[in-house]
């Protein structure tokens, strides 16, 4: 049980390392948020409408929650 907990851990872990690469590659302007041009930049052939509706908060740009959604479907 404590091994499979460990390999959970562990696992959790690379996958927040990743995202957080990401994030960070995507936020070319380090403001902590993603515009459409910086999304669409790492993400080939996003429409503005699959941006819209990753934007739950609906600000004009994706927080770091919402570019892992877009970004991990």
């Amino acid at each position: 049980m404590k091994k499979l907990l460990a390999t959970l851990a562990v696992s959790l872990f690379a996958t927040s390392a990743a995202l957080a690469v990401e994030m960070t590659e995507a936020d070319t302007d380090t403001d902590g948020v993603i515009s459409i041009t910086e999304a669409q930049a790492v993400v080939p052939g996003l429409t503005e409408e699959a941006f819209v509706a990753a934007d739950l908060d609906k600000d004009g740009t994706l927080n770091a929650e919402e570019f892992a959604k877009l970004v991990n479907t």
